[in-house]
């Protein structure tokens, strides 16, 4: 088992960083469980099995079950400030051809460290990298690289969660392919998301690499979906 020294010298294992890298992204899932007040109730006619259509709508706004999503959000963004004001800010990268398809490493100083690659959630809507750095102090005290990807949305990509999960594969290859320019292993690299995060996660964790992108065939050594 291999073992890193963080910087208040504790012993880190990487069963340790993986599994606390699991934790903070389960924070927001979390969240969600914490509902306020019952869901809409209204009988009108039924517009799908047995939901009417205020039931209905309701089933697709996470805000009716998540009343507190908005203060969730802007913590995550407030700690993600914070942590730059820690660590300084990360390096930015574009792994793709449009303005949206820039990445943030924040970098470790251990050389040849793993690679974790966090993939936002935000119901497919929201969210962003630069709001998603909340963990990254955790990881480079741990001697891993954390990388934060930005994506469109599914609005802006039309409705069609393909796009994004090109977005997300291609991010992912460039890590791969780049790591030795930020002191980063190629054969460590480690990806997670929460709620739709935790979708593209699993996606990537499928995709078939050497097809796409003329890699190895198993690219991701874990994943935190």
């Amino acid at each position: 088992m291999q073992h890193n020294i963080a910087s208040d010298g504790r012993k880190i294992t990487r069963r340790t960083m993986l599994g606390t890298a699991a934790a903070i992204a389960a924070v927001p899932a979390m969240a969600e469980e914490c509902r306020v007040g019952p869901p809409p109730h209204h009988k009108g006619p039924l517009v799908f099995m047995d939901y009417d259509q205020v039931e209905l709508d309701a089933s697709y706004d996470q805000e009716v079950y998540e009343p507190l999503i908005g203060q969730v959000l802007k913590r995550l963004a407030s700690n993600s400030e914070a942590v730059r004001a820690r660590i300084g800010a990360p390096q930015r990268v574009a792994y793709g051809p449009t303005e949206i398809e820039k990445l943030d490493v924040y970098r470790t100083n251990h050389a040849n460290a793993p690679i974790f690659v966090f993939i936002h959630g935000g119901n497919w809507l929201l969210g962003s990298a630069k709001d998603s750095g909340y963990p990254a102090e955790m990881f480079v005290n741990a001697w891993a690289h954390y990388v934060a990807l930005d994506f469109n949305s599914v609005k802006e990509a039309g409705g069609d969660l393909s796009v994004i999960a090109a977005q997300v594969r291609r991010g992912i290859a460039w890590v791969y392919k780049n790591a030795a320019s930020f002191g980063g292993d190629h054969d460590r690299v480690y990806i997670g998301g929460f709620s739709s995060g935790g979708h593209l996660c699993g996606v990537a964790l499928v995709t078939d690499w050497q097809r796409q992108f003329s890699l190895p065939t198993t690219r991701s050594r874990a994943g935190f979906a």
